[in-house]
């Protein structure tokens, strides 16, 4: 079972300067198993490979893109797994589950084998929770200290749609966020699915996925 910790590491450089050279993971022993490296409000965050389930709903996520593109030569999106995301603007590196992007961006992309995306290449960042980073994939937490979260990440720097696949027991559910608030970092509900419901994602994707196996996670 994986378990939250929070330990303090005196770094050569900043976790987000070491992140973007590809030093980070080798400077703390990260094993070559999945095991992700994030930075996150300018911490690292080491999260555990994802589970058969998680996995599986961004496959089908992923196959109902590739549908819509068999029925639809016009159809421009790609979905893609876990990519390097750098966010320059704010000093933060994600990982994110899955991104959509248009056409040109993946021809793009794949031409000039690049080795980070930018904010401004993603259409749609799709994130499913794990009880190990659940909290760093939703909105912040209010308290005394609002940290930041991808979401507010992903906000701050212009990410146009981003769909949350939040899979607690105590509140599973599917959420599309857009119009993002660069200045405050956060997003508006654009539209809520249960799982079992289809998911219809309005224009300008215009696909849809089935939740029907889609389920949270074990308590």
């Amino acid at each position: 079972m994986a378990v939250e910790a929070i330990g303090h590491w005196t770094l050569p450089a900043s976790p987000y300067a070491m992140w973007v050279r590809g030093e980070l993971e080798a400077y703390l022993r990260i094993p070559d198993d999945g095991t992700r490296v994030e930075v996150i409000g300018g911490e690292f965050v080491v999260s555990p490979a994802p589970v058969y389930l998680h996995a599986g709903i961004l496959t089908d996520i992923q196959e109902a893109v590739l549908s819509a593109r068999v029925l639809d030569a016009a159809f421009p999106w790609r979905a893609v797994q876990t990519v390097n995301l750098d966010l320059v603007e704010i000093g933060d590196g994600y990982v994110p589950d899955m991104v959509v992007v248009h056409q040109d961006t993946d021809a793009r992309s794949r031409a000039e084998d690049v080795l980070f995306l930018q904010p401004q290449d993603l259409d749609l960042v799709i994130e499913a929770t794990s009880p190990s980073n659940a909290r760093d994939d939703r909105r912040p937490l209010l308290g005394r200290r609002l940290k930041p979260t991808k979401w507010s990440g992903y906000a701050r720097t212009g990410v146009p749609y981003h769909l949350l696949v939040d899979r607690d027991p105590r509140q599973p559910g599917i959420t599309l966020f857009g119009e993002p608030d660069r200045g405050e970092g956060s997003y508006r509900v654009l539209g809520e699915w249960k799982f079992g419901e289809p998911l219809r994602l309005p224009e300008p994707f215009g696909f849809e996925v089935s939740t029907e196996t889609w389920k949270p996670w074990a308590e």
